[in-house]
């Protein structure tokens, strides 16, 4: 048998294995959707899935591991643990050609033999992919939930009773919570709709994978944070101090809607390697401001000489 192992992914592996992911969620798309369809299902092709940038991010911020076997590198399998009891796979892949000899189900084994503390784990995969649901299945995942497009798995790992400390299956809707110490706690499919959280310390938080739509966040401390790999299609942002953000590999979404800025404070900003098709700047100051090195002050100058004539 042939040997298998995981490895911590590093930046040296991004290339191949942004490589053995393209290959191997083209080919599904081949498979599983019809051209009308093509890039419509993300989970059989993935946001970002063809993009080494987008892998960089995931080896930087997720457990992304890296599949090996007889010491090459055949796919990778990408995790996220929240806290330490609850684990989701946000991604696995095995290049086609070593696919149907069981690589994938060990790989998904050595994860789990790795995060020993997860007690649940989930996953979600296309309505269309018929051969995951087997394959989850007799991994001893259990189906949760399910939409037209979409299947939601979980597996629960049984643990000692003496280890557990969980509140579950409770009714605490409207308790209000006043000077509690809840650090270090975790919450899991838990329902927090319309609960506000005021005057509290939520420093070093981790939130993934939530439902945050039609939220309101106000008069927060965001500094030093992470915000990725998010959708904000048609939110606002206002009265935001943006000094040293940095934008980096963003689009603006399937529907293509443009971004609009007024009345902002970009002193000494750089746009580099952007799509600016059909952008307008209109009233606004641009003294100083370059395009490929040449002052637009100038460039206007002279394109007013000529209108002149």
């Amino acid at each position: 048998m042939s040997t298998l192992t995981i490895e911590k992914a590093t930046m040296n592996d991004a290339k191949i294995l942004t490589e053995i992911m393209k290959k191997t969620f083209d080919r599904e798309a081949k498979k599983w959707l019809s051209e009308e369809e093509a890039y419509a299902d993300y989970n059989i092709q993935p946001p970002g899935y063809a993009s080494i940038e987008m892998n960089k991010y995931m080896i930087k911020e997720l457990n992304y591991y890296k599949v090996i076997i007889d010491e090459i590198i055949v796919g990778g399998i990408i995790v996220t643990v929240s806290g330490r009891s609850f684990g989701r796979i946000d991604r696995i892949f095995i290049d086609p050609i070593y696919q149907g000899k069981g690589f994938g189900s060990r790989a998904i084994s050595l994860v789990e033999k790795e995060f020993y503390d997860v007690r649940k784990w989930e996953f979600e995969t296309s309505s269309r992919q018929i051969n995951n649901h087997y394959f989850y299945k007799k991994k001893g995942y259990e189906k949760t939930f399910e939409t037209k497009d979409e299947y939601y798995y979980t597996k629960q790992i049984k643990i000692p009773v003496e280890e557990e400390n969980i509140v579950e299956n409770k009714e605490l809707s409207r308790i209000q919570y006043d000077n509690c110490d809840m650090s270090k706690a975790e919450y899991y499919q838990v329902n927090l709709k319309g609960s506000s959280f005021s005057n509290s310390n939520l420093m070093n938080s981790y939130i993934s994978n939530c439902n945050l739509s039609h939220s309101k966040f106000q008069n927060i401390n965001f500094r030093n944070s992470l915000i990725a790999d998010l959708n904000l299609a048609n939110s606002e942002i206002l009265l935001a101090s943006l000094g040293g953000v940095h934008f980096k590999d963003t689009d603006l979404g399937k529907e293509n809607n443009p971004i609009l800025f007024e009345r902002c404070d970009l002193k000494g900003s750089k746009l580099s390697h952007c799509n600016l098709k059909d952008v307008e700047i209109q009233n606004s100051e641009i003294t100083g401001m370059k395009i490929d090195n040449i002052l637009v002050e100038e460039l206007l100058e002279a394109y007013y000489q000529v209108i002149k004539g």
